[in-house]
């Protein structure tokens, strides 16, 4: 359908818990071709829907070549887990090691209405794991540990894309101006 803009970190709808999908219609289907074409085009692993500004519970994702959607996900996560790098569409350009679970059940619906149940391990269980995040309104920056997510909000404030350094600092002159020093 169409490419849409993602929401970058510091937009309260990245906050915002998703509201579960109740009419699974052509609006649905063309979320869920808006969410694939705007992952595919960034190119990402996955995208949810409130990163395209959209409080529904539904997302895509794109891993080892397997690409596909999910609606209303609930998941089941293994004991074990995994440690390693991630990132988000969502704060471009920054990665850290993330803890996650080594293997996901995510039972769910297709945008048909279907019941669809996907098993993953690897990066596929990560990706399932980060995109169900966004739809609980957490970012993956908060599942860091202390020191990792400390030097992440840094990273943060001093990317380019961040308007969180805040307005630049203005100096004044201690020296008179003629009638316009303050």
């Amino acid at each position: 359908m169409s490419v849409q803009p993602i929401r970058l970190f510091g937009d309260p709808v990245l906050l915002t818990k998703a509201d579960p999908v109740v009419d699974f219609d052509a609006e649905l289907r063309r979320l869920v071709a808006d969410l694939t074409d705007t992952m595919q085009a960034a190119p990402g692993s996955g995208l949810a829907a409130p990163q395209i500004g959209v409080g529904l519970r539904v997302f895509t994702y794109h891993v080892d070549g397997e690409l596909g959607h999910l609606v209303n996900p609930e998941l089941t996560l293994s004991a074990e887990e995994q440690f390693g790098p991630e990132g988000c569409l969502s704060i471009p350009g920054l990665t850290f090691d993330c803890r996650r679970a080594e293997r996901v059940v995510a039972r769910g619906f297709n945008m048909y209405g279907d019941p669809v149940v996907i098993e993953g391990d690897d990066l596929l269980a990560r990706c399932i794991q980060h995109e169900t995040d966004h739809l609980d309104g957490v970012l993956f920056v908060d599942r860091l540990d202390r020191e990792t997510r400390k030097a992440a909000m840094k990273a943060i404030r001093e990317a380019e894309w961040s308007g969180l350094s805040g307005p630049p600092q203005i100096k004044v002159s201690p020296h008179a101006m003629n009638g316009f020093g303050l």
